[in-house]
């Protein structure tokens, strides 16, 4: 007899409604999506089980280890549940932070449960190992190991069971994240979206499938791949928050803003119904960033005043959040004396302190103080120290380029225009050797932006469209970007690219709010 009990497909419903942000959405049946992971546990929890791992492939992780600790409850014997809540504890594959020490703990007695129970099919207790590989000598191990284990082992399980799809599709998942942010190659990333896009045609409604498929395709040179699993997930899985909020993923890296901000809007108002801070606090500024890039700047306030009354953030998500919106507001619409007032947001995260200090430099600088910039210079080089001590070395470099810039401005306002283009040219080329983390939607500023910005005020407009023209490949249509295209080829006499660009921002921008930007472009375009 067969081991295994074939469960009926989880299908289960959500409204799609969308009201404004703030108003609450009546009761209704969840969607998750469809799975379909084959077990030997009772059939009483087999609805249950199956909703677990549909939740589970949504990162829905606080309701999803709940799931299965009922699951075990009801069927004492159900072992596979434990690789489940093992594999919830791991947190975002993705974020490269992974489980606490605490979340590792609860893992390994979930594992050594399972252990204990003895799943009753050779398949299931390969499963139970191939999740305890992530945690084997856990306290001993750098993420980056712990990372590299967890996918060689899924790697065995996928090539064990070849017709077992979950297998292939939780194998995809944990390649995706041994991808190095510094690697242009994305080989990890393509290698998992190959075997993803052959399960994308098998199973069109599965969570996971689309939403691993949106992370394997997040880089700028392959976002367009992207878009088909960006534009499923929301509608396959709108009762799970992060999958309201991943297409914005594929949509920031192609400059789809009103998707982003439609999309996150949706995202927060689940994650604060799920009492999930840190979602809700990752998706507003995601929205607020997209909001910014369309001019919409009373609603990019609106949402930035909300979030810093959203409380109980438990991850990195939710205080990057609150100190990243109010410098973007300030930074992305130029207002520098705002930005020097920014104010410096506390943070047992060293990268999460530097936004704040970033903005603070680069807005002293710009605004006529570079003395209070040399100051916020000095604590850019501390959190950066903090970093590399903590061998934090992506953020490290991360806050080193912020320090470049905030250095390079400042030498700009102090007369040192050699020295100032120096510094900003380094800070660009650093930035340029990785990808952004996936917890920002982008840098609070591009450096290789900056750098266009601060060629232009050297009257060198023919140079600066260049560096204006290659921040574009990897930042599509940010409005900054756009802008400073279109002045740097209008002053540099090409009128048809700087009507290009120009037109491209009204399009983009034009519904938004009275920016002078926005002035300046439609005049030019009416005259050109």
């Amino acid at each position: 007899m067969n081991p295994y009990i074939r469960t009926a497909v989880l299908l289960l419903f959500l409204m799609l409604s969308t009201p404004s942000f703030g108003q609450s959405q009546p009761k209704s049946p969840e969607q998750l999506g469809k799975v379909d992971f084959p077990n030997s546990c009772a059939p009483a929890v087999q609805t249950t089980f199956q909703r677990g791992v549909a939740m589970l492939h949504s990162f829905r992780y606080a309701e999803t280890e709940k799931t299965f600790r009922e699951v075990l409850a009801q069927d004492p014997s159900c072992a596979i549940a434990n690789w489940g809540i093992a594999a919830v504890l791991m947190d975002n594959p993705l974020a490269g932070v992974g489980s606490s020490p605490q979340w590792a703990e609860r893992a390994q007695a979930a594992i050594e449960q399972g252990r204990r129970i003895g799943a009753k099919t050779e398949r299931e207790r390969d499963y139970i190992e191939a999740g305890a590989a992530y945690y084997q000598d856990w306290a001993k191990q750098p993420e980056r190991a712990r990372q590299q284990s967890r996918a060689k082992a899924f790697e065995t399980l996928a090539a064990r069971y070849p017709a077992d799809d979950e297998a292939q599709i939780f194998y995809a998942l944990y390649l995706s994240g041994t991808q190095s942010l510094a690697d242009k190659s994305y080989a990890s990333y393509l290698k998992a979206a190959e075997i993803l896009e052959k399960q994308f045609a098998k199973h069109p409604d599965h969570p996971g499938v689309a939403h691993y498929l949106i992370h394997s395709y997040d880089a700028a040179p392959i976002a367009q791949k992207g878009l088909p699993a960006a534009r499923r997930y929301a509608d396959i899985a709108p009762a799970a928050p992060h999958a309201l909020h991943m297409p914005s993923h594929i949509f920031t890296r192609v400059g789809a803003w009103a998707d982003s901000a439609a999309t996150n809007q949706r995202s927060a108002m689940a994650a604060k119904g799920d009492k999930d801070a840190d979602s809700e606090l990752h998706a507003m500024d995601y929205m607020a960033y997209a909001y910014l890039q369309l001019a919409r700047d009373s609603d990019a306030r609106r949402v930035a005043e909300e979030a810093a009354q959203v409380s109980g953030a438990s991850r990195f998500a939710g205080p990057y959040a609150l100190a990243a919106m109010p410098a973007r507001y300030a930074v992305e619409r130029g207002d520098w004396s705002q930005a020097a007032k920014v104010s410096p947001v506390p943070s047992s995260f060293p990268f999460v302190a530097a936004l704040s200090h970033f903005a603070r430099g680069l807005g002293a600088a710009r605004s006529g103080d570079p003395a209070m910039a040399e100051t916020e210079i000095l604590e850019l080089a501390r959190l950066r120290e903090a970093l590399r001590n903590a061998k934090s070395d992506y953020w490290a470099g991360e806050v080193e380029v912020s320090r470049l810039a905030v250095a390079a401005w400042t030498a700009f306002a102090q007369g040192k225009q050699d020295e100032a283009l120096g510094l900003m040219r380094s800070a660009a080329d650093t930035e340029d050797k990785s990808e952004k983390h996936i917890v920002t939607p982008g840098r609070i500023a591009p450096a290789r932006e900056l750098l266009g910005e601060m060629l232009l005020e050297l009257k060198r407009p023919a140079d600066a469209l260049k560096e204006f023209e290659a921040s574009q490949t990897r930042e599509p249509d940010r409005f900054r970007g756009l802008y400073g295209a279109a002045q740097a080829a209008a002053q540099s006499g090409d009128i048809a690219k700087a009507k290009r660009f120009f037109a491209r921002l009204v399009d983009i921008a034009g519904q938004g709010g009275p920016r002078p930007e926005l002035v300046e472009a439609r005049k030019f375009l009416a005259a050109n």
